[in-house]
């Protein structure tokens, strides 16, 4: 388990939850709970990023697009324009993960497939992984 010990208060509880969130997203697509699994990934993935955004010094965060916070954390890190790239992927799924009138299809739970969920982890496992190693912890 990594240690989060050198991270002030505030950025260490965001990326705490965000582990925690990416563990009990790959717990729920293993369950076939793929809608709920692409949510989880989303908040994994959005809290790492602002984890990061509280540990270079911004004092409030604003937001759930992925793509937006990450456009954020450019101020600190270029690097971030790529992740901007992946990570807004995950975007759809703030949304249309959650709400059944969010997609024309059906309920959420009917229209998230084990592929979505396998992809919505890989991201979110590549987004945390980059964050811990810009946090100097990877």
């Amino acid at each position: 388990m990594t240690d989060y010990s050198s991270l002030k208060r505030v950025p260490r509880s965001w990326l705490v939850q965000s582990k925690h969130d990416l563990e009990a997203a790959t717990a729920n697509a293993a369950d076939g709970r793929h809608a709920l699994a692409c949510f989880l990934a989303q908040q994994s993935a959005e809290k790492a990023v602002v984890a990061f955004l509280y540990n270079h010094g911004a004092e409030h965060v604003w937001g759930h697009a992925l793509a937006d916070l990450c456009a954020d954390a450019t101020a600190f890190d270029q690097s971030f324009e790529f992740v901007k790239s992946i990570a807004g992927l995950l975007d759809k799924h703030y949304v249309g993960a959650r709400y059944p009138q969010a997609l024309i299809g059906g309920a959420p739970c009917e229209t998230h497939e084990e592929l979505d969920s396998e992809r919505a982890l890989e991201i979110a496992h590549d987004v945390f992984a980059g964050v811990e190693e810009r946090l100097g912890l990877g």
